[in-house]
């Protein structure tokens, strides 16, 4: 379902009978008489929703992330803020910017509606942005002929899946950990039609792709765990939706509070 959608609609039907109440059948209405329980719930939701449904589009948005796709930056469970004006102020349903802010920058988490299902919101890291040459192979990124610093922690075990997974630090204007599993193929993608497919080239060791005006290559900081650009292409800018900023809950890891990278 398209919240901002059901939320644009209730914020219309009791914004209307707000209206008609206020200008006649408060009127045509005796002193001492109650209001209809329809009127009196459309002018008590009014405010509310409205307050609701400005600070949804245009300063924060909460998510719940669904997947384990960018642990151990994000895990399972984790309730985030989505900074809905970092990258320009957008028309709410329609998602057109009207106000221009930012860019997305390599490094950032971004959410954004997936491409081959608008309806579905996706959350993944800035990998690169238009223009950029993006090598994956051999599960080393490379950026614009320039290989992407790369440590090696010790290994993260998975309380999920019950499995240990390879950690790294990438530094990617920003430092941060992703996730390897020496056990899967480096490949991945490749035979998929999707805008732009033409610009990246696949091979068993991984692919190389340049980004498109106006788009973006993302990728999960569980590489090995991640349907991602790699698999169904760029991210259009009309798809961005924010930069998620902050874990303000976890139900299951109350000490998940706090920001990221």
């Amino acid at each position: 379902m398209n919240f901002a959608l059901f939320l644009l609609v209730l914020l219309l039907l009791t914004g209307a009978v707000w209206l008609l109440d206020k200008y006649v059948l408060r009127k045509n209405r005796p002193a001492d008489a109650k209001q209809p329980w329809w009127v009196e719930y459309s002018i008590s939701f009014f405010p509310v929703i409205l307050i609701v449904f400005l600070l949804r589009s245009f300063l924060v948005e909460p998510f719940k992330i669904p997947s384990s796709s960018m642990v151990p930056t994000l895990l399972v469970g984790d309730f985030i803020l989505v900074n809905k004006f970092t990258y320009g102020i957008r028309l709410p349903v329609a998602n057109k910017k009207i106000i221009h802010l930012g860019e997305p920058k390599r490094g950032d988490v971004m959410v954004f509606r997936w491409p081959e299902d608008p309806s579905l919101d996706y959350i993944k890291r800035v990998v690169g942005v238009p223009g950029d040459k993006v090598e994956y192979r051999n599960k080393r990124l490379t950026i614009n002929d320039t290989p992407v610093p790369v440590r090696q922690l010790s290994d993260y075990l998975s309380k999920e899946r019950m499995q240990f997974s390879q950690r790294f630090v990438e530094t990617l204007r920003v430092d941060h950990e992703i996730l390897q599993d020496p056990d899967t193929p480096p490949g991945m993608g490749g035979g998929r039609s999707f805008p732009f497919a033409d610009n990246c080239n696949y091979n068993v060791n991984g692919l190389t792709c340049t980004v498109p005006a106006g788009h973006y290559f993302v990728m999960g900081d569980n590489r090995d765990n991640s349907s991602d650009s790699r698999v169904w292409g760029f991210v259009p800018d009309e798809n961005i939706v924010g930069k998620a900023f902050f874990i303000w809950l976890n139900l299951n890891d109350l000490g998940r509070f706090g920001s990221f990278h």
